[in-house]
This record gives C-alpha cells, sequence and structure tokens, in this order.
C-alpha cells in the first residue's frame, strides 16, 4: 500500500509546487560593489629601496618582511638546492653576536618569530611580533640581515635534513607526478624544472652561502613591507635609519631562462608497489601579464574550477573515471605558468581516464561555451577573489608582488573589470588560440604492469593505447661513498 502511494505522489503534487522546489534560485543576488583595497604607502630611498607602510591597528601586531631580488633561478645547475640551504641555515646559524640558538629563545619568550627563506626568484627576512617588541625584534631581523654568520655545523645539518628528503622523494606519487610534470614542462636543466641531487647538495659551501649573500642583500634589490599597529610617520623613520645609510650594489642581471614547453608524447614512472595511478597531461601556461590572461582564467574556471567544471563533472562524475580530478591554466607573475589537467584513478581505469582527460581538452575548442557557464564562471572567480585581498596585510604582500614583477599598482582594481568583460566569444578565441592537443604531454605515475592487465573483474588497458610510451628513469643518482645508501625506489 504505501509503494502503491508513493508511486502515485507526484502526481498529486501540482505543478506550480513543483516548479517552485527551487527556491534558492529566487534569492536575488546583489551586485558586487566596487573593489578599491587600502593601498600601502608607498616610499622610495635614495639608494633604491622600496618601503610600503600598510597600518592596521586592529590589533597591537607588527609584521614585515624584507624582500631581495636572486634566487635559485640565478645560481648554476651545479648548485640546485643552495638558496634552499641558505634559506634555512641564514636563521639556524644566527648573528656574528647572537646564535640562531639564542636567537630562538629570546624570541620564544617574546611569542615573537623571524623567518628566512629562499626561492626561486627572491630571498627573504620577515618577522612577527607584538607592537610593544617592535624594536627588539626589528633589531634582531636588520642584525641577521646585515651581520650573519653561516655557521658550518647548521649547514651540515640542513645538507643531511635535504639530503634524507631526497632519498625519500620516490616515496609519494603525487609528488612524483607533480615533479616530473615540471620537468617536462620547463625542461630538467630549467630552473622551474630541475630537482637537486645529492651530489648538489654536498658540495655546497659555507663560502656560497657567503658570496651569494653579498650578491642579493642590496638596498637597490629590496623591497620592505611592513604592516600593523604602527604610526606611519615614525615608521618611515625607523626604515630610513635602519636601510638608508645602506650603498648601492650591482644587480643581478635579468633571468634569460627559455620556455619552449613539453615534448609531445606519453611518458610513464612504474610504480610497482601501488595500485592507482595519477595521470598529468601537461603543457605551456601563459603569464599575468598577457592581455588575454582574464579570458583565460574564466575558460579554465569553466574547465576545471571545482565541483561545477566541465572536466569534474564529465570524466568524475558522469563516467566515474577518478577519484579526483582537477587542473589549471597556470599564470605566473614573470614566466609561463603549468597548463595542467591531473586526475587520480585506478590502475584498470588509466587509460580511459586519460583519454577522457584529453577529450575534454579537444571539448575546449569544439564544444561551444553556454551564457551559463560564462556567468557562473565569474561569479565563482571574481567572489573569491575579495577574500584573497580582504585584509590589510594580503593587500600589502600583493602590492609587493606587483612592485617586484615590474606591475602595474591598479593591476588588483583592473581584475574585476577585466573578468566581466570577458565574453563567449572571447573564450572561443582564447580556447582556439592556446588550447592545443598535439603541443601537450601525458605523464603517468603507477603500477604499469597492473595498468595493462587490470584487476579481478576489471581489465585494463596497456598505455601504448595512448601512443609510443616513454619511461622516465627515477633512479636517485648517489655520489661517490654512498653507493651503499638508502635505496632508490
Amino acid at each position: 500500500m504505501l509503494l502503491a502511494l508513493l508511486a502515485v505522489l507526484p502526481a498529486l503534487v501540482p505543478a506550480q509546487e513543483t516548479q517552485q522546489a527551487q527556491p534558492w534560485k529566487q534569492i536575488p543576488i546583489p551586485t558586487l560593489p566596487a573593489f578599491h583595497p587600502q593601498q600601502p604607502r608607498r616610499i622610495v630611498l635614495d639608494n633604491g629601496a622600496i618601503l610600503f607602510l600598510q597600518e592596521d591597528h586592529e590589533l597591537p601586531f607588527i609584521n614585515g618582511f624584507i624582500e631581495m631580488r636572486g634566487g635559485g633561478r640565478d645560481l648554476p645547475a651545479s648548485k640546485t638546492g643552495m638558496v634552499s640551504l641558505y634559506g634555512e641555515v641564514w636563521r639556524t646559524s644566527g648573528t656574528a653576536t647572537k646564535s640562531g640558538d639564542a636567537m630562538d629563545d629570546l624570541l620564544e619568550a617574546k611569542a615573537a618569530k623571524v623567518e628566512t627563506d629562499g626561492d626561486v626568484d627572491s630571498t627573504s627576512v620577515s618577522w612577527s611580533c607584538l607592537k610593544t617588541d617592535f624594536d627588539a625584534v626589528f633589531g634582531l631581523t636588520t642584525d641577521l640581515l646585515l651581520h650573519p654568520k653561516f655557521d658550518p655545523g647548521k649547514l651540515d645539518l640542513a645538507k643531511q635534513e635535504m639530503a634524507a628528503g631526497i632519498v625519500r622523494r620516490n616515496d609519494d606519487v603525487g609528488e612524483i607526478a607533480s615533479r616530473e610534470a615540471a620537468k617536462l614542462v620547463y625542461g630538467p636543466t630549467n630552473p622551474y624544472g630541475r630537482t637537486p641531487e645529492l651530489a648538489q647538495v654536498m658540495s655546497v659551501t659555507i663560502a656560497d652561502l657567503e658570496q651569494f649573500h653579498e650578491k642579493t642583500v642590496i638596498p637597490n634589490g629590496m623591497i620592505i613591507g611592513v604592516t600593523g599597529d604602527f604610526d606611519g610617520a615614525a615608521m618611515e623613520q625607523k626604515l630610513r635609519a635602519a636601510f638608508g645609510g645602506l650603498k648601492k650594489g650591482t644587480p643581478l642581471p635579468p633571468a634569460k631562462d627559455s620556455f619552449n614547453g613539453p615534448t609531445p608524447g606519453v611518458y610513464s614512472v612504474d610504480k610497482n608497489d601501488v595500485n592507482q595511478s595519477n595521470v598529468w597531461i601537461v603543457g605551456l601556461g601563459t603569464e599575468r601579464s598577457n592581455p588575454d590572461y582574464y579570458a583565460l582564467s574564466v575558460m579554465n574556471q569553466i574547465f576545471s574550477g571545482g565541483f561545477g567544471s566541465r572536466l569534474f563533472q564529465n570524466v568524475r562524475t558522469k563516467m566515474g573515471l577518478a577519484y579526483s580530478v582537477g587542473g589549471a591554466y597556470g599564470a605566473s607573475y614573470d614566466h609561463p605558468g603549468l597548463f595542467y589537467t591531473v586526475a587520480a584513478t585506478k590502475s584498470a581505469t588509466t587509460v580511459d581516464a586519460a583519454k577522457a582527460m584529453l577529450d575534454q581538452i579537444d571539448d575546449l575548442k569544439t564544444q561551444p561555451f553556454t551564457d551559463d557557464e560564462l556567468r557562473r564562471a565569474k561569479d565563482e572567480l571574481l567572489n573569491s577573489f575579495i577574500f584573497r585581498y580582504d585584509t590589510p596585510e594580503k593587500v600589502l604582500s600583493e602590492r609587493a608582488s606587483l612592485e617586484f614583477y615590474g606591475y602595474p599598482a591598479d593591476f588588483l582594481e583592473k581584475y574585476r573589470a577585466a573578468i566581466e568583460k570577458v565574453t563567449t566569444a572571447d573564450l572561443e578565441r582564447v580556447a582556439k588560440k592556446y588550447v592545443d592537443r598535439s603541443k601537450l604531454a601525458v605523464l603517468v605515475v603507477g603500477n604499469v604492469s597492473q595498468i595493462a592487465t587490470g584487476t579481478p573483474g576489471q581489465p585494463g588497458k596497456p598505455l601504448s593505447d595512448l601512443g609510443t610510451v616513454h619511461p622516465i628513469d627515477i633512479t636517485i643518482p648517489m655520489p661517490p661513498g654512498m653507493q651503499g645508501g638508502p635505496g632508490n625506489q
């Protein structure tokens, strides 16, 4: 009786009520307010140092950073990994008058932090403290910046830690896949694709760190940002006193890296101790200075931006070929980002998942973009964008990045208007211009034998169904004296 009642119930529901079954669609969506973030005050010292001051009196804290040009890409390939060692040893060593351990004790007592870091294109020292402790903590920061004392013992310890990470780098399938994807796109010798090896790490000396520090710590290569509870005029005077007397140095020459993209083909890394695969389809992305950056951002959101994207809805939801799937048309500030489509799938469905991902990439050029897709993508981008810059500290950080890479100060404010102007015609144009399957590489990291044979009840397909397969050797080179060290895989 109950089943019969349930069967006829839909017919008893008035059509008007059925049409109103989705009341959330009736909720009015207000127009986004104008985006005019509070810009930090910009000051240029006579020696070229650039200061950004952003007052924020909500809490009694002061945070700051000193960013300097020069990083891993300014080092020869033989010193790959050195900038990471530099970033760590700089802080753990301390200064000529206060060891890193003594600094730790002092800062811990004040609930403050002073940190150093090394990246591919920059190095930095930063601090965070209570307003009342600013003078003491800032004094430690400038002492560390101007009078470091690189400790051989701390360097040896950092080398051992990095070496331990290198010998374990093939344990995780995801880590292997992201590393090898970057190598395919940028090249193994390009600063954005190369990875440190044991011999390179072990060759780094104290003299290397000292020489690098001397080249990069120059005022005409510095951007100094401070945000928090302070008086702007008083802070300016303190920064002028700390940095105004520094003498200009010779800036590092601009990077001259080439970006040719991957050699198209199918590449595999055999991990016979797993029963799942990571599939990456990769190529070159773009730069944020590209006038088509905004249209590409909207296209990317439709293609791979979250649960409602084409990629997720088709490959995962409808076909059930992936545990997770996503991607991005990457756009970096001063070099092309990665264009990648990535999925995690069972061994037996690896080839089908890869083919489905390739089909979705092709569809960007053949399946028309709809007005609904365009509206949803714009809403998602603009609503998420504002939360990336919803505090004075975030705005300061982004403003410093724009300065570092030579972008106009109003780049953020123009973003919204540029996104809103994108049309479906723009999407079709950039898809045809920038999406080219023939320039992409397919990378599979997984159990190659199981991918081909499948599992009980679910036959697999060989990777050769995707094309000629090029195996990638991920063996970790062991320098002389370490041949009997930890296993490579």
